[in-house]
């Protein structure tokens, strides 16, 4: 089974205050689950008096047999943007939250986007999160119980990094991927780097996401890895345009696609062709 973690949408129920996951068998079509965690329940979130404090960019962790949901409160008042975590026993939750803010923003930094990565060969894991208006990678080596911050590790800025930074591990490299641009236009797309260090120095590649005639914005992706094929594939948003030259950011909801990715002899990834072959969810 597959699992998706996006950003809600203001329904009535929770007034786009919640998070939901959404599994499949295929990767073709999703079903929603039910609220796997409230921001209602989280006093730590609304201890600056704010009522409304908007949930963004979960990514999910599994190690030591739970799972470990990070997530952004976007900074709607004077209260710079933080990222908290809930621990669960399950893909599909209830996720716990930790009773504690993991990372504040602040300093010219934005604490948004987070997303984990456990290191194979050393079993480390790290949490990777930062960007937008201040457009910085900040890195911190995490607890053995993910729910700690130990120390934050020094890394130099990969070439035009924006926020929404993923790392994965495939053929003996280092694969950090991360979003350039706008959210709002077509300069939105991914890019990645590639280093022998889950800390770089970073390789930079090139874009393999970029917006064509129809599809525009690509970006804040995951990488996964189908674990009967052994394949790996790539999950983002877009914008869909109903015509060539149209704004799709007026006309369209951003959508979610799924394409396979292909590595090169020379492990470079192969730049994506889009399709319109969109998962449904239900």
């Amino acid at each position: 089974t597959f699992y998706l973690y996006p950003t809600g949408g203001h329904d009535r129920v929770t007034n786009g205050q919640a998070f939901y996951a959404y599994s499949s068998p295929d990767m073709k079509t999703w079903t929603k689950s039910d609220t796997i965690i409230n921001f209602k329940d989280i006093p730590w979130i609304y201890a600056d008096g704010n009522p409304r404090h908007y949930p963004w960019a979960p990514g999910l962790a599994q190690k030591n047999d739970k799972f470990y949901f990070y997530y952004s409160v976007g900074d709607q008042s004077s209260t710079p943007s933080r990222i908290g975590v809930g621990v669960g026993k399950s893909p599909t939750g209830p996720f716990i939250d930790s009773g504690q803010v993991l990372v504040t923003g602040g300093g010219g930094f934005e604490a948004i986007d987070p997303m984990t990565f456990t290191d194979p060969k050393t079993g480390i894991s790290y949490l990777y999160a930062g960007g937008s208006n201040g457009s910085k990678l900040r890195v911190w080596q995490l607890s053995d119980d993910m729910i700690r911050v130990v120390r934050q590790e020094e890394v130099e800025q990969p070439f035009k990094f924006t926020e929404g930074a993923f790392m994965h591990y495939a053929n003996g490299l280092y694969y950090l991927s991360y979003s350039h641009g706008s959210w709002n236009n077509s300069s939105y797309s991914v890019h990645y780097a590639t280093a022998h260090s889950p800390l770089g120095p970073w390789t930079y590649h090139g874009p393999i996401l970029v917006s064509d005639d129809t599809r525009k914005g690509p970006g804040h992706h995951s990488f996964f890895q189908d674990p009967k094929s052994g394949r790996w594939f790539i999950a983002y948003h877009r914008w869909q345009s109903p015509k060539a030259g149209g704004d799709p950011f007026k006309s369209a909801p951003r959508s979610l696609a799924i394409a396979p990715i292909f590595y090169e002899k020379n492990q470079e990834i192969r730049p994506i062709k889009m399709k319109d072959n969109l998962p449904i969810l239900k």
